[in-house]
């Protein structure tokens, strides 16, 4: 009996975020199947095929009507880890990624500064928590969230109390709501660092002007609007990407998004860790520099090293 080619084997439950990198897999000629967890069956006693498996589970799945996606993930995860199957971004990775409080704990414990936060459950609790946290401006967002779900700003507690108190107040998927430091960004846009293979790929700068919306992927995009929010710039400071990495290696994460603002006295807050990256076509064509081709490449070498016996 011929045993099966080792793949590339993509979690996922959106396919528009992932075609993106199918492109890439078809025009390196790379192996790979695509796994839809949206929904599924999962034998425990079967064992996985043979390859790499790269998780791309979102933290906003709930909004795409995949409300148990990400339980449902951990579990795949879980049952390929167990079977010894390299799993890229695996079960830590999304235990961070639909947990902003494990991601801000998480960095923390690498000594990188995060905004000011309290985690509340039960919204009767959050203007008691507010004046608690006492730091206005504030923000509210989900625990487990994506998109800009369920953020907003409140210069005051009387803002906030009618937030709480309205029919327009945001429940979180998972019962959890954040009180959050509000971080003015020193020019008015926050920045997004890529890693592919824990290592820094380009930093993008986004204008934060038009709201919390700040989802790079195509998809996202708000329409007729000429000019792009998003921008490559720069590499990062050697100590700012040394820590980033840095965190990423500590936490086993392979392929992620660290989300930074600096305020008009520079300091750099990271709000967010984003482990189902996308990146926005408009400001990669403009650098001549493609994050999915890179990713598609990483996943060959990660295929292959675990693989020798593959044609490359």
């Amino acid at each position: 009996m011929t045993e099966e080619q080792p793949k590339v084997y993509v979690l996922h439950e959106n396919i528009d975020w992932t075609r993106h990198l199918v492109t890439w897999l078809e025009d390196k000629k790379i192996p790979y199947e695509l796994w839809d967890l949206s929904q599924g069956i999962l034998d425990l006693t079967s064992t996985p095929p043979a390859g790499i498996f790269y998780n791309r589970i979102s933290a906003s799945a709930h909004t795409r009507n995949h409300r148990y996606t990400p339980e449902f993930g951990q579990q795949v995860i879980k049952w390929l880890e167990d079977n010894h199957r390299v799993v890229l971004n695996g079960s830590n990775a999304i235990d961070l990624e639909i947990s902003k409080v494990k991601q801000y704990l998480a960095l923390q414990q690498s000594e990188i500064k995060t905004p000011a936060t309290i985690a509340v459950l039960g919204k009767e609790n959050l203007v008691a928590a507010a004046k608690q946290l006492n730091i206005f401006p504030l923000i509210t967002k989900h625990n487990r969230a994506g998109k800009g779900a369920g953020v907003h700003r409140f210069d005051s507690l009387t803002e906030l109390s009618a937030y709480v108190a309205s029919p327009d107040f945001e429940e979180p998927v998972d019962g959890i709501t954040l009180l959050q430091q509000y971080i003015k960004p020193i020019d008015g846009r926050i920045r997004r660092s890529e890693f592919i293979g824990r290592h820094f790929l380009y930093t993008v700068s986004i204008d934060s002007s038009q709201g919390f919306e700040l989802c790079p992927a195509d998809e996202c995009q708000i329409p007729n609007i000429s000019k792009s929010k998003f921008e490559i710039i720069g590499p990062l400071a050697d100590g700012q990407q040394q820590a980033y990495e840095a965190f990423l290696n500590a936490n086993q994460l392979d392929v992620a998004a660290v989300e930074w603002v600096e305020d008009a006295a520079h300091n750099r807050y990271v709000y967010d860790v984003n482990t189902n990256t996308n990146y926005n076509d408009q400001a990669e064509t403009e650098a001549n520099i493609f994050a999915h081709e890179h990713l598609a490449l990483y996943l060959q070498q990660v295929l292959n090293e675990q693989y020798a016996t593959i044609t490359k």
